[in-house]
């Protein structure tokens, strides 16, 4: 589907060189032993998929943020979704705990901003907006589900300081539990990216596996599940023509899959998001990871610490999803983004914050000139 909404636009990298996340040793330090200023303004955001839960707490800085705490969980909310039409209690259960934890984090950090959203398994079960009644009555968080559209535009403002300034477009692709979502940007003459085109296809990994896996060899399925995610992502394909010189177009993944993929193309011995996010892995050695991966087995697959026992019968399905943006895009490398929908709710927050203030102030000062010219000093 083609998004409607008027997003802001995004600076290239290039120009907003300050506008990511500090989440280095170094900054840690600089804030402290406690973390961080006690009278500092914090802001938390959760990201509930088909697959994790998600949180992170963030104090607002000059240019973007700091992370104070973050959590994640595998939930496999939408575990059954595929073939019941509705979350499973089991799933609920193992989602509620999850966020009970999140929201201890947020009352003990003392939050002054919240947003929390819910995305695909919450979108299409038939019992999720009871589920959402639950969560509210049991952790007092208020979910807001949202739909296809703003999932896709906020992940892309989580991204922008990503964008690489000698693109003409981009492409960021987000491969979730449930659906993956595709967004086209598109350089305007400022300099700043337009978000252009959106399409949200029910190709995530939980459904991919759910609905083509099975017993026999770990890749049983996978030529399936690509065929399944080519049709899927064919319309948003066929709308852009436009995009013809591939050193023009800059690609970005921001999921699991692509974080897991880029994690096991380093050799990592551990899963380490300060080497990941925003690194390049070359689409030749994406290629050869995916060959590799495919040839294993599941015990091989949940023996890697990049991957692990939670992710092993689900990483060959995004691997299907990815390997068919590939196929349509042949660049020489794809961006690797750690981060997306919570980032984009944040900055979101912040930015409107601060842009609340600045017209507080100017109606201030208005305000006093006003009343300067009306009481003249004798």
């Amino acid at each position: 589907m083609a998004s409607n909404a008027q997003p802001e636009r995004i600076m290239s990298n290039d120009a907003r060189k300050g506008d990511s996340p500090d989440t280095t040793k170094k900054a840690r330090r600089r804030r402290g032993s406690r973390g961080i200023a006690s009278d500092a303004k914090l802001y938390a955001a959760i990201d509930l998929g088909t697959n994790n839960c998600r949180l992170l707490i963030v104090e607002a800085t000059r240019s973007s943020f700091r992370v104070r705490d973050s959590f994640s969980r595998i939930v496999r909310l939408g575990e059954g979704l595929e073939k019941d039409g509705i979350l499973s209690e089991g799933a609920m259960s193992r989602t509620l705990s999850a966020l009970s934890i999140c929201a201890s984090k947020i009352r003990k950090a003392g939050v002054a901003r919240v947003r929390c959203v819910a995305t695909e398994a919450c979108r299409n079960a038939e019992n999720g907006a009871n589920f959402i009644k639950r969560v509210r009555d049991e952790t007092g968080l208020r979910l807001e589900i949202i739909d296809g559209a703003a999932e896709a535009e906020l992940a892309t403002v989580g991204c922008g300081s990503l964008f690489e300034n000698q693109a003409d477009h981009i492409i960021v692709f987000d491969i979730g539990g449930g659906s993956t979502e595709i967004m086209r940007l598109d350089k305007e003459a400022n300099g700043f990216f337009k978000l252009a085109d959106v399409a949200s296809v029910p190709i995530g990994v939980v459904r991919l596996a759910e609905r083509f896996g099975g017993p026999g060899p770990h890749d049983h399925g996978y030529d399936e599940m690509v065929e399944e995610a080519r049709a899927q992502v064919q319309e948003f394909f066929a709308r852009q023509s436009m995009i013809t010189d591939m050193e023009k177009l800059q690609i970005i993944g921001t999921s699991g899959t692509v974080t897991t993929l880029a994690a096991v193309q380093l050799g990592l011995a551990k899963y380490d998001r300060n080497v990941v996010d925003g690194c390049k892995i070359a689409a030749s050695d994406v290629r050869c990871v995916i060959d590799d991966l495919r040839a294993k087995s599941r015990d091989e697959l949940a023996a890697n610490p990049c991957i692990g026992r939670q992710r092993a019968d689900l990483v060959l399905a995004g691997c299907a999803v990815l390997d068919v943006i590939h196929e349509h895009w042949a660049v020489d490398a794809f961006s690797v983004a750690d981060r997306g929908l919570r980032e984009g709710i944040l900055l979101r927050m912040i930015r409107r914050d601060r842009r609340r203030a600045r017209r507080g102030k100017r109606r201030g000062a208005s305000a006093s000139s006003t009343s300067d010219a009306a009481h003249p000093s004798s």
